[in-house]
């Protein structure tokens, strides 16, 4: 097995095991690697090759960003949920148009503010970690070494944001 397929493997393993709220992060790691990858484009002597890869990375980071609007759970998420969905909006209008004008600009903004919402979601995703953590250590039901889930507090129901729709 060459080490593209060995990648891919790998990716769909972990994509497939993860729990809902960890595939948030995934998917703003995917939209970051993007638009990493379109801000290099901007070095590309060749005008096609400048181009296409722009075009191409911004266009994957939108799926993401549609996806991640798509899952939002706007019936339980109340305000976060909405200020999620007109976040999500103003990345994908501001990154159409930064690949209609290709604009390297925009697209750092976007990146940015992309990449302060990834930390922000894993450092929630932590706190719930540490969270569970302390309740299993200080549980005399718990044998050492075991795992048992948080109660109700799961950051997707508690916020309104599932990925399960």
């Amino acid at each position: 097995m060459n080490s593209a397929k060995k990648l891919s493997a790998y990716r769909a393993n972990a994509v497939g095991s993860a729990k809902p709220e960890n595939l948030v992060v995934m998917l703003f790691d995917g939209a970051i690697r993007f638009l990493g990858a379109a801000i290099r484009a901007f070095d590309h002597e060749d005008p096609l090759d400048f181009n296409l890869t722009i075009h191409t990375n911004i266009t994957k980071t939108q799926a993401i960003i549609r996806e991640l609007n798509n899952a939002l759970d706007l019936d339980n998420g109340g305000e976060l949920g909405q200020n999620l969905t007109s976040l999500y909006n103003y990345f994908d209008q501001r990154l159409q148009e930064a690949n209609i004008h290709k604009d390297r600009a925009i697209i750092e903004e976007i990146l940015e503010r992309i990449s302060e919402l990834r930390d922000a979601w894993n450092e929630s995703l932590d706190q719930k970690d540490e969270a569970t953590q302390t309740k299993n250590s200080s549980s005399k039901a718990s044998p050492p070494g075991s795992y048992s889930p948080a109660p109700a507090a799961n950051i997707s129901e508690s916020s309104g944001l599932s990925l399960l729709g």
